[in-house]
């Protein structure tokens, strides 16, 4: 059972690795690690886990992508989720796991050779449940969907859950422990490589640290003279405490016409757009939101979902809740994953959009390249990629 604690100046001293940031991507890491037999202390700034980007995303999760690296991280991540508690040894442990499916939709005659192109990579890439399909099997099947759909691609083992639940899930199935109230200050360097960790409250001694820092990673790599290449870009979501019916077995819908999106949650629904013209900004912890992003997301929303109408109607200020947090890009919308060839010993796990639904296999992947398993050369999302030329930005939908 990991250990989560603000830590006292005796918990401090030499461990077998260090890792910066307590959201489900750095909480998964630490899981493996520990797993595989390191003696592992997970530090986190604010006073619990999964408390900044993890919880303001939309939690969901899906195998639809176009990029082999990203396919090799999404489908066995989605094979831990639906086998979370053997995964973390604690029979019965619940993440809310909601298969319903993930449908992008278009109204735009232009983009069905692209959804239908997607379709065949994904199937070329072992996600061979995805669908193609036309608009009458659309109106049959998602009865909600306007009329003026023109194309979609779906599957059924898409969906999302409760990241609150997976993050801890990872933290109590391990042996590491959790410093909460830990902010790092510092990285310590002699002529190997790094040696410690300091922070506010004390200082670790370590030769593996792990960057999973999340909007703060790009700090975290200036302490070691890194100079990372990602931006923090805000993203904003609106939850709507509604009477109106929501449609009980919708999928997590997309209208890729115009990068908005919605799902069904408890007493409401959720919804969003991915806004391609929001600058790249200096992370904070405290986001700030747009008064009109509601209004601007409903009317995105309703253009293929016509019940959001009644929704708009009805909706009054106290029922909407907005919040937000960050995406984090790199050149070809892909993470950085595994050691810095320039730093020996430190390893990075960030520059996620999409870090909840990778976050379990990327996890995995960090330790089996600390422990050997992996040769770094055969990790396709080592950071040094880009110097070696071989970058290249795929078709994935909605990452931007």
């Amino acid at each position: 059972m990991g250990k989560i604690l603000t830590p006292k100046d005796n918990d401090f001293g030499e461990t077998d690795a260090v890792i910066i940031g307590g959201g489900i991507v750095g909480t998964a890491t630490a899981f493996w690690l520990s797993k595989a037999g390191l003696d592992v202390v997970l530090v986190e700034m604010r006073d619990g886990l999964s408390t900044l980007t993890t919880p303001a995303s939309a939690e969901c999760f899906r195998a639809q992508f176009t990029e082999p690296a990203m396919a090799a991280l999404a489908i066995p991540s989605i094979e831990i989720f639906e086998h979370f508690d053997e995964v973390i040894g604690i029979p019965g442990y619940g993440i809310s796991l909601n298969q319903k499916g993930y449908l992008f939709i278009t109204d735009d005659p232009t983009m069905v050779d692209d959804l239908k192109d997607n379709v065949a990579q994904q199937h070329k890439l072992g996600v061979t449940d995805s669908e193609f399909l036309e608009r009458d099997e659309i109106l049959s099947r998602f009865p909600f969907i306007s009329p003026s759909v023109v194309a979609a691609t779906f599957r059924q083992k898409d969906g999302w859950l409760s990241c609150h639940e997976t993050t801890q899930g990872f933290a109590k199935g391990c042996e590491a422990r959790f410093f909460l109230n830990t902010k790092t200050t510092g990285i310590q360097m002699d002529e190997k490589g790094v040696c410690g960790v300091k922070t506010n409250r004390g200082n670790l001694q370590s030769r593996i640290i792990v960057n999973a820092a999340g909007p703060f990673a790009a700090e975290i790599g200036k302490m070691v003279n890194l100079d990372l290449p990602l931006e923090t870009v805000r993203r904003q979501k609106v939850y709507i405490k509604t009477s109106v019916e929501i449609p009980e077995d919708a999928p997590f819908t997309v209208n890729v016409s115009n990068n908005s999106y919605w799902r069904q949650e408890p007493g409401g629904v959720l919804i969003a757009w991915v806004d391609s013209d929001e600058p790249a900004s200096q992370p904070t912890e405290k986001v700030h939101t747009d008064w009109e992003f509601p209004a601007v997301t409903l009317d995105k929303v309703k253009r293929l979902a016509p019940f959001f109408e009644e929704i708009e109607k009805t909706v009054r200020q106290p029922d909407m809740n907005t919040s937000a947090g960050y995406y984090v890009y790199t050149p070809d919308d892909q993470p950085l994953i595994g050691p810095v060839p320039e730093v020996p010993g430190f390893y990075v796990n960030c520059g996620y959009w999409a870090g909840v639904m990778l976050s379990p296999e990327a996890g995995r992947r960090i330790s089996d390249l600390v422990t050997g398993k992996m040769d770094p050369m055969a990790n396709p999302l080592r950071p040094s990629r880009y110097k070696e030329g071989i970058v290249e930005k795929g078709k994935t939908l909605m990452s931007h």
